[in-house]
């Protein structure tokens, strides 16, 4: 018996709000052994309040020792098991556009780049070419034609796009075509299974005619393909959890996520603070908000701790916009960690805070990495996060007699 079929069977409805904001990347290493994560570093005073009133703990967003992607590190935020739902990321990219998939399309994230005189890649993102140029070219990738198959094209920001694929006897069994260094060749499209060689040669098809209509740019000369994949089935927030949940997002990939778990993408943020007034304006018409935030792994990512730390006390200092309102249940955590000793995702448990009207609070007194260990809820995998925040809002009945 998985988590779901208990949640669905105990979940009841009140008018009680969940919020769950999520820092991306939140967990980190300290810069030396005995020192300080960029958590703990940075000045939260806000989180730390509700630090004295909730209950911390570490969660595990798939199993010990495994760093995973934001896709997996969601999912299991979100109550759905990492590794019986794999979603791939071009799905998350059509989806996270608003682009509507339907069953048998095969959905490819699609990187610009350039290619030098002997065909290796010299640049794997094309400069990060802004997308005021790179829209019009993903535009001009429309021109390409496929016998039996239908191609959309789509533009999604700097060297990104998407690609949708829909025909009869397509599978997303294909190899990425990103070699992931530069100095070498783009790699050809393989399929797996013959389904999958199908899917595999209409790629070579595209990549073939996408030579010949950017040949002449300076830096999008080419693209590859990434993250093929098919029309994920979850079941939504509605039918595990009976709520109706809104998702207040940035970047096209978490929306996409939101959606596919049945959530509302409300708003049209492109700052912390335009999410905070999106949220207020919303607060009446949903029972859950799931808010996200990029920077704390951007700057993780990029290695830079000063900059991590600069952006946690910027999350930090949202927390008191969200506790106006009132919430009964408020979370923040992170989908997985990038400490920015690494610059990338790593295995280690991430910290979490849960407040609530009615928890049971524990000893410790500062949001961070070194308290969150000793906290009341322990490690626990994330994907029970979301049955722990039904209950502390009155929204699980009891189980058996």
């Amino acid at each position: 018996m998985d988590i779901h079929t208990l949640t669905r069977e105990l979940h009841t409805k009140n008018d009680s709000k969940i919020v769950l904001l999520v820092g991306d990347g939140l967990g980190g290493l300290p810069q030396q052994p005995g020192g300080r994560t960029e958590l703990e570093t940075a000045a939260t005073p806000n989180l730390d309040r509700l630090t004295l009133q909730g209950v911390l703990g570490s969660s595990i967003p798939v199993f010990p020792g495994i760093s995973p992607g934001s896709g997996p590190g969601h999912l299991g935020l979100f109550g759905y098991d990492p590794v019986k739902y794999l979603i791939g990321r071009g799905a998350l990219e059509a989806t996270g556009i608003g682009f509507e998939l339907k069953e048998g399309d095969v959905a490819i994230r699609a990187n610009f780049c350039t290619l030098d005189a002997q065909g290796s890649i010299s640049d794997r993102r094309a400069g990060r070419i802004p997308t005021e140029e790179s829209a019009p070219l993903a535009i001009k990738l429309r021109e390409i034609s496929i016998p039996g198959i239908e191609v959309f094209v789509e533009p999604v920001k700097e060297h990104r796009f998407v690609i949708v694929l829909r025909g009869e006897g397509l599978e997303d069994d294909v190899d990425d075509t990103d070699p992931q260094a530069t100095g070498v060749p783009p790699l050809t499209p393989a399929g797996n299974d013959s389904g999958s060689e199908k899917t595999a040669q209409a790629c070579r098809d595209f990549l073939k005619q996408a030579g010949e209509l950017l040949k002449d740019q300076p830096k999008a000369n080419f693209c590859t393909l990434r993250g093929i994949a098919a029309k994920p089935s979850l079941p939504s927030y509605e039918e595990v959890y009976g709520l109706k949940a809104a998702a207040i997002a940035v970047y096209p990939m978490y929306k996409g996520l939101a959606r596919l778990v049945g959530m509302d993408v409300v708003g049209e943020a492109q700052t912390l603070d335009d999410q905070m007034d999106v949220l207020r304006e919303n607060w009446q018409k949903y029972d859950f908000f799931f808010i996200h935030f990029k920077y704390t792994d951007s700057t993780g990512e990029d290695g830079d701790f000063e900059a991590k730390t600069k952006r946690t006390e910027e999350l930090d200092a949202c927390v008191p916009r969200i506790m106006e309102l009132g919430p009964d249940v408020f979370i923040c955590t992170g989908d997985h960690s990038t400490p920015a000793m690494l610059a990338s995702h790593s295995w280690h448990p991430v910290p979490t805070l849960l407040w609530a009207k009615n928890c049971r609070t524990d000893p410790c007194e500062v949001f961070g990495e070194a308290e969150c260990l000793r906290g009341g809820l322990g490690q626990f995998e994330a994907k029970y996060l979301m049955s722990l925040a039904l209950a502390n809002a009155g929204r699980m009945n009891k189980f058996g007699a």
